[in-house]
């Protein structure tokens, strides 16, 4: 039997290439989400409370925004995205294993 297809055999996830694709799709919405706060402040404010069921999380967000300091939490947001994708692919394949 093939070792793709053998029900014993358990499907292990790689890494890095999960690792990067979480970093893309991360930085995919952070950078959708800052041009729509750019674009349309009323469809930022009803998209990004959505996420906390209603609740008006958005009126916590300053007024202005520094662009030194959304590059930098942008490029947190995906280093910290990569960082987690990375260790729970690694610990997936470790107890998948077990």
């Amino acid at each position: 039997m093939d070792k793709t297809t053998d029900p014993a055999t358990p499907m292990t996830i790689r890494p890095l290439a999960f690792a990067n694709a979480l970093a893309l799709t991360t930085a995919v919405l952070g950078c959708v989400l800052i041009v729509l706060r750019l674009i349309s402040p009323s469809a930022f404010v009803f998209i990004f409370n959505a996420q906390f069921f209603g609740a008006d999380v958005a009126s916590l967000l300053p007024t202005q925004t520094d662009p030194a300091k959304t590059v930098g939490e942008v490029a947190a947001f995906i280093g910290g995205a990569w960082g987690f994708g990375l260790l729970g692919a690694v610990l997936y394949n470790r107890f998948i294993r077990s």
